[in-house]
């Protein structure tokens, strides 16, 4: 029986235009060939598998082949190229340096690298792993590398470029090799199948080269691996259960119970996935993928980023046709959550369900803010069209304006959660509940929002008395009392009273961005809460940043805040209840 020989091997490019995936610079090797400017020394690097070996010693081979052909490839028929094929060329030599990294080896080398070339120009060293040379190594071997013998040229190939020392890296001509394409992967093993007598599915062949994350030695080795499990046939399903990857039908079953806002049946979906022994982040990683490809899919642009075959590319682009922006938007959103949070969560498969439910409540919020946005211009014409009881409009201003805000004609229509309106005489100087504004839920576009306000606005009658500047500092305080938190109520406090600049304007003055922040978060409410105090509906709130004056900035911490607590007495009780101190 024959010794089987790895596809890896038996396959391995002989030439320059046999390497997959690396025109570029294949190119640009070619070119140095043909112009005769080759440079003393080369550092190849980039990820396992993609050729950088190979390159060099195709290169190797070419500079010394004593036929070149008319596209500078070399005959394979020469005695120099023979003595390569034939792996017993002087004039190669290639050195480990995982295993051979001590500064004897590296003088090793420059000992034998005097010895010129027996056949061909030059005397070429191959020198994998370069990055594992230790420092010393490194720094004997400095000098040949930068004046070598004419006849010598090095090729140093790694992985793991930032490990080399800079002096090195000064010293070389460097080629970055790139990661080989999906598409390339898939073509590159069709001609290998077809060599080898292999029926194989197009999909089955791309889950192979994702799966080899653009290393063609790996795409080869787990070829020959799914030749042993399913013989001359490669089938899809068969390099699915070989390689333990989830098919592509679980992610497309639970898009549709996203979609479908079924959560009874993504859950059973996300049992049988871990029954079946996959892991419960790897699954989650998957989902991102696949909602990422959903994405890529919605555009024609962006759809040559899909990396799969034709006919899953068809079905991911159906899919996504169901699939609005936003949802795939929130539900990448929500998956990265998820998998940033896998970690440190204690109840692992806990953490994956509820972000399943949130998936699947996604769908349901959007029909939702559909039915909102049908059903708003209906809602207006109603609140219009709706009669208005007389004891709503009175002649005479009523005694107490705030027992006018609680009717609500539009509110009686709309059959949604409204606000309290109650009826809380201004005098005991605690915040109304009219003007506390209730945080919409998840369900509640802006649309909702905006019309609420609108008609809750269009319920409450006009004021538009007039005021002073002391009523409104009163009005301000008042508002302060209806903090319940104790921090805010002080840092609102510190702020400068307001001023009253216009008929109904006021302006208040702020110190820093900070503040300025935190008043505009309340701006609404203050302003509610001061139009009822003051009746007028009117009033509108400027805040103006303005620095420190220089009496305040000569000022020391201790007096600053001696300064803030006498205006503040609260400042104190609090600075003593939480035991801080003066810087």
């Amino acid at each position: 029986m024959d010794n089987f020989i790895v596809s890896a091997r038996k396959y391995r490019p002989s030439t320059f235009g046999s390497v997959v995936g690396q025109h570029s610079l294949t190119t640009t090797l070619k070119n140095a060939i043909k112009s005769n400017h080759l440079a003393h020394a080369y550092l190849f690097c980039g990820p396992r598998g993609v050729g950088k070996t190979t390159c060099a010693r195709i290169f190797a081979k070419t500079i010394n082949c004593q036929n070149l052909t008319a596209d500078y490839e070399a005959c394979n028929q020469c005695e120099s190229c023979v003595s390569f094929n034939e792996q017993r060329s002087y004039n190669i030599h290639e050195l480990d340096a995982a295993s051979n990294n001590s500064v004897d080896d590296i003088r090793n080398l420059i000992d034998q690298v005097r010895i010129p070339p027996q056949i061909g120009k030059y005397s070429v060293y191959i020198v994998d792993e370069v990055h594992m040379l230790s420092p010393g190594a490194f720094n004997a071997f400095l000098k040949t590398l930068e004046e070598p013998p004419a006849h010598a040229i090095f090729i140093l190939a790694t992985t793991e470029k930032h490990k080399i020392i800079p002096t090195i890296l000064s010293r070389c001509q460097i080629y970055d090799f790139n990661r080989i394409t999906v598409a390339d992967t898939v073509k590159h093993l069709q001609m290998v199948a077809e060599k080898e007598g292999v029926t194989v599915d197009i999909n089955g062949l791309n889950v192979i080269a994702q799966k080899s994350d653009g290393g063609m030695r790996d795409a080869l080795s787990i070829f020959d691996q799914i030749v042993s499990f399913c013989g001359n046939n490669i089938t899809y399903q068969g390099v699915i259960d070989n390689l333990n990857v989830l098919d592509y039908e679980f992610y497309f079953k639970i898009i549709e119970a996203f979609l479908a806002g079924d959560v009874s049946k993504s859950l059973l979906i996300f049992n049988e996935i871990l029954n079946k022994g996959f892991d419960a982040h790897h699954f989650i990683t998957g989902l991102s993928s696949h909602l990422r490809d959903l994405l890529v899919s919605k555009d024609p642009a962006t759809v040559q980023l899909l990396e799969v075959g034709a006919d899953i590319g068809d079905r991911y682009q159906k899919q996504a046709v169901l699939c609005t922006p936003d949802f795939l938007f929130q539900a990448l959103k929500i998956a990265n959550d998820c998998d940033l949070s896998y970690r440190i969560s204690k109840n692992k498969r806990l953490l994956v369900e509820l972000a399943l439910i949130r998936l699947c409540q996604l769908h349901d919020e959007k029909k939702k803010h559909l039915l909102t946005d049908e059903a708003a211009p209906e809602i207006k014409k109603i609140a219009v069209e709706a009669p208005t009881p007389p004891q709503q409009q009175p002649a005479v201003a009523p005694a107490k304006p705030v027992a006018q805000v609680t009717q609500e004609p539009v509110n009686n229509v709309v059959a949604q959660p409204k606000p309290t309106m109650a009826a809380t005489p201004v005098s005991n100087g605690k915040r109304p509940a009219s003007i506390s504004i209730t945080k919409p839920q998840a369900s509640t576009v802006s649309g909702d929002v905006t019309s609420n306000a609108t008609s809750v606005q269009a319920s409450r009658p006009a004021m538009n008395e007039d005021f002073n500047n002391i009523a409104l500092e009163n009005a301000w305080r008042n508002f302060a009392s209806t903090i319940n938190d104790d921090v805010k109520r002080v840092n609102f406090q510190t702020i400068n009273l307001p001023v009253r600049i216009s008929k109904n304007e006021i302006e208040v003055s702020v110190n820093n961005f900070m503040q300025e922040n935190e008043l505009k978060k309340i701006q609404t409410d203050i302003v509610q809460f001061i139009g009822i105090e003051l009746r007028n509906t009117s009033i509108k709130l400027l805040i103006k940043v303005v620095e420190e004056s220089d009496m305040q900035k000569k000022l020391s911490p201790e007096e600053r805040y001696k300064q803030m607590a006498e205006e503040n007495p609260l400042l104190e009780k609090l600075r003593k209840n939480l035991q801080m101190e003066i810087d």
